[in-house]
């Protein structure tokens, strides 16, 4: 399995426990559910701002060679358009504070999510912060595809 790190989860909020949490949703599954923890029902306006939810906890990184993302769950992303508001979620391996979720209904119908509902899912990943060279004059050395620019490449 390689060099994994030890995560440490704060709970903030008792329910969890109750809901299941922590807990994969499968054996291969990749993301760990986050759970809506919500104190009442909340219904999302069709198009509306972003609405941050708690998760109820805190993860504990610490390892800087390591980061978590967050990333909407497929089925109610896809059928029911509950994605999140900033796209993907980068928790930095040394911030330590709640973990919140930016949901945005992307739909044109109203949705609702219950607390404790399964909202998004969280992934661990490396990451790599390269050694950057800052080059000099506005020009170099180009290569065929960055002279057309966006979608250059075709279809």
């Amino acid at each position: 399995m390689g060099d994994l790190p030890s995560v440490g989860i704060r709970l903030l909020d008792a329910r969890l426990t109750g809901w299941g949490f922590p807990r994969w949703g499968s054996e291969a599954a990749a993301g760990l559910d986050l759970h809506a923890c919500l104190d009442e029902t909340l219904d999302l306006a069709p198009d509306s701002a972003a609405t941050l939810i708690p998760a109820g906890f805190s993860v504990l990184i610490r390892d800087p060679a390591w980061c978590g993302l967050v990333f909407p769950r497929s089925g109610r992303g896809h059928r029911d358009g509950l994605i999140l508001g900033n796209g993907t979620g980068v928790i930095d391996a040394d911030y330590e504070g709640p973990l919140m979720i930016s949901a945005w209904n992307r739909s044109r119908q109203p949705l609702r999510i219950e607390p404790g509902e399964r909202i998004a899912q969280l992934v661990f990943t490396r990451i790599a912060r390269p050694v950057l060279s800052v080059l000099d004059g506005p020009d170099g050395p180009g290569s065929a595809r960055g002279e057309g620019g966006f979608g250059s490449s075709g279809r």
